[in-house]
């Protein structure tokens, strides 16, 4: 299938493309503005996701959309909503108007587990209530609200993916907290971290991630149904236990300096099985200290 991936040049699209092409897909990538070249796209189209008008030729031949493109920082939501609001959730109308005019009728959109918000029952099932707890987790529910009212109507089949703590590789995010502790490690510095330390989430490796897209678009369900999956590894891991995974890989010693708790989940993991039932997805590479080696190596670190 020829395959539009949106957000293709940031850190889970690249992956996702890659894997596209691996599957035998011909994935075409949809980045913001121009920058490197996206590594194994059968092409590249620099397009605002605001745009709707050069949506619509992006989306012109094309079989299904992988819908990746937005913001993605909890804390930044927090002092500008409304930007959020405006790409996360404005920019996947503008998709889904675009992808109506040119009649692509398959759509696999990037969400995020954090729409559950803090259950008290983990880990956590597609059936658990809705309480997003910040803008950016509303901004996506949103966009899932649009998603699954299009794909009602018959406008097309559509699978969302609530994607959890994606981690491994080059990460070019250094406020994630498997960055920060590659950095302690390799500049022998200090890592700061919230409270005891004791808080647990759920890491699932980029690659699992990227497969997970394949197998939903291998798996869309027809137009007028919208299906739902978790995506994450199923373990839950401690900040500490990131530490001491870190440590084991590189061989070095991680000072930590425990700042004040902030108000967050005690833990949060992913209920995947309902993915791995339905779409023969699983996490094949998201034991943590998989994924500490991996981006101690794409860090340049380990030879």
């Amino acid at each position: 299938m020829r395959v539009l991936v949106t957000g293709a040049g940031g850190y889970i699209g690249q992956t996702v493309i890659a894997a596209l092409d691996v599957a035998g897909h011909d994935p075409v990538a949809l980045v913001h503005s121009s920058g490197p070249a996206v590594s194994a796209a059968k092409s590249v189209q620099v397009t605002d996701i605001l745009d709707e008008y050069a949506l619509r030729r992006a989306v012109d031949g094309i079989d299904v959309v992988c819908h990746l493109a937005g913001l993605t920082r909890a804390r930044e939501s927090l002092t500008d909503p409304l930007r959020y609001f405006r790409v996360n959730t404005g920019g996947t109308v503008a998709l889904l108007e675009a992808m109506a005019a040119a009649e692509v009728r398959g759509l696999v959109f990037a969400s995020t587990g954090s729409i559950y918000g803090t259950p008290d029952q983990q880990p956590m099932r597609e059936d658990f209530p809705d309480a997003p707890p910040h803008p950016y987790a509303c901004s996506k529910l949103a966009a899932e609200f649009a998603v699954e009212a299009q794909a009602r109507r018959g406008g097309i089949g559509a699978v969302v993916l609530r994607l959890l703590n994606v981690a491994g590789g080059v990460d070019p995010d250094p406020t994630r907290l498997i960055p920060r502790a590659i950095t302690a490690a390799a500049e022998n510095s200090v890592l700061e971290v919230n409270g005891d330390g004791t808080v647990v989430r759920d890491y699932l490796h980029v690659a699992d991630a990227a497969d997970a897209f394949v197998a939903a678009i291998e798996h869309l369900p027809p137009p007028g149904n919208a299906v739902r999956y978790n995506i994450g590894s199923g373990r839950g891991t401690s900040i500490l236990d990131v530490v001491a995974a870190a440590e084991r890989v590189t061989g070095r010693r991680i000072s930590l300096v425990h700042k004040p708790s902030i108000p967050e989940p005690t833990q949060l993991i992913s209920d995947s099985r309902k993915a791995v039932t339905e779409i023969s997805w699983s996490p094949k590479h998201s034991d943590i200290d998989a994924i500490i080696q991996d981006a101690w190596r794409a860090a340049g670190s380990l030879t």
